[in-house]
């Protein structure tokens, strides 16, 4: 991830922004350390960790905070940047699993008023990623660009090739399984 003045940002210096960010948004929502974890579904003694910087949070554990936090998955890993902004192939905030072999890096999220955020993900076949429920309202939208996967509501998913678009509920348990090796597929999260 881009540092301000250039460079690319350390995994300590990402997990102190989650840390610095986690707080910030407890804070503002005025949630005890205590109340939080009970709303995320996480140990009390995690999510101490994860705001002292001395933990490495999952896709999961991010998700299920800003769920928790009323606030979208970005607003936990995503500086402030500069008006031009490009990430290279390989470059960016990358979040990994601990259900599959699938890495979500961030690539934009949505500015004040805007609510959606865009994901560039990596997955290999294997365990599926089952997501739960997001915040009320959230719509995803996947264009597959490499590989096939199986993608949308964990009821009915559908079966994708490259360049294929689906939409589906964002706010109800969805899947993205990767059928080949190094799928690569671009994910818009539109929260309504």
């Amino acid at each position: 991830m881009p540092a301000p003045g250039g460079g690319e940002r350390s995994p300590s210096e990402l997990i102190a922004l989650i840390a610095a960010s986690i707080r910030r948004e407890r804070d503002r929502a005025g949630l005890s350390l205590t109340e939080l974890a009970r709303r995320a579904g996480i140990a009390k003694s995690t999510l101490s960790q994860l705001e002292s910087a001395a933990g490495n949070p999952s896709v999961e554990t991010l998700w299920a905070l800003g769920a928790a936090l009323g606030v979208p998955f970005s607003q936990l890993v995503d500086p402030p940047r500069p008006n031009v902004r490009v990430i290279r192939a390989g470059e960016g905030p990358v979040t990994y699993s601990e259900q599959a072999n699938y890495a979500a890096t961030l690539l934009a999220s949505g500015q004040a008023n805007s609510r959606r955020d865009i994901y560039r993900l990596e997955v290999q076949p294997g365990e599926p990623r089952i997501s739960q429920p997001h915040m009320a309202g959230t719509v995803e939208h996947v264009v597959l660009g490499t590989g096939r996967a199986l993608v949308g509501p964990l009821t009915e998913p559908v079966e994708l090739n490259p360049g294929d678009y689906i939409a589906y509920p964002g706010d109800a348990p969805h899947i993205f399984e990767a059928l080949q090796p190094d799928t690569i597929a671009i994910i818009v999260m539109e929260h309504i």
